[in-house]
């Protein structure tokens, strides 16, 4: 696979337009995060509002990555307790249908087909754990997907917007999603990262492969 070469310029932007995007998300939907945490709490009083897990970042670094909680309390270990379900699971990309999962509660499921369950990710932006645009982070049961190539997924920031989302999210399986999460890390560069953001635009619109 031929890689275009990343300029510094770029990076340098790159990053900067993050650290703006970032903050701007934070303070102008500051009342929307405070509605979706409201309801969340009225929804579930004992439950948090806010998820996270570790995910993979650039060069291996694990992050936590931070969303709005569409689950219910031990998610993951009420998927392990169901080893057919969760076979089920790791074969459809780290995905189930919403219909066949457990674990996303109503209320969850409607914050994931908006992608609101998605803004806190607004922090881990701030932070430098991610940026607007890049591959989706992974947890680290995904590597293997990349084979040999898992060095060069790992060689750019994951993305909260991204190449994989906008050509269908959760309809795409692997191994495709791994070609066109590595086309994106080939061919990554101003123009390309904007004409991304504006076809996940029209994704979360349509709510194309949402859940």
């Amino acid at each position: 696979m031929k890689i275009k070469p990343k300029h510094k310029s770029y990076l340098i932007a790159k990053r900067f337009i993050d650290v703006v995007f970032a903050l701007l998300g934070l303070i102008i939907l500051s009342p929307v995060f405070l509605i979706i945490y409201i309801t969340l709490k009225c929804d579930s009083p004992k439950s948090p509002a806010f998820f996270k897990q570790e995910r993979v970042g650039m060069n291996g670094q694990p992050f936590n990555i931070y969303k709005f909680r569409s689950m219910v309390p031990n998610a993951e270990i009420i998927l392990k307790k169901n080893p057919e379900l969760y076979q089920k699971y790791v074969e459809n990309g780290y995905k189930l249908p919403p219909k066949e999962d457990p674990r996303i509660t109503s209320l969850g499921s409607f914050l994931r087909k908006s992608s609101l369950d998605e803004l806190p990710q607004f922090w881990n932006m701030f932070r430098g754990d991610m940026s607007l645009v890049g591959p989706r982070p992974i947890v680290t049961e995904e590597l293997k997907e990349y084979g040999d190539r898992v060095d060069l997924f790992l060689s750019v920031r994951p993305g909260a917007l991204g190449l994989w989302q906008a050509s269908g999210r959760s309809l795409i399986e692997y191994p495709e999603r791994t070609e066109i999460e590595l086309e994106y890390v080939a061919n990554a560069g101003f123009w390309y990262d904007i004409s991304i953001v504006l076809r996940n635009v029209i994704a979360i619109f349509k709510s194309k492969g949402a859940y």
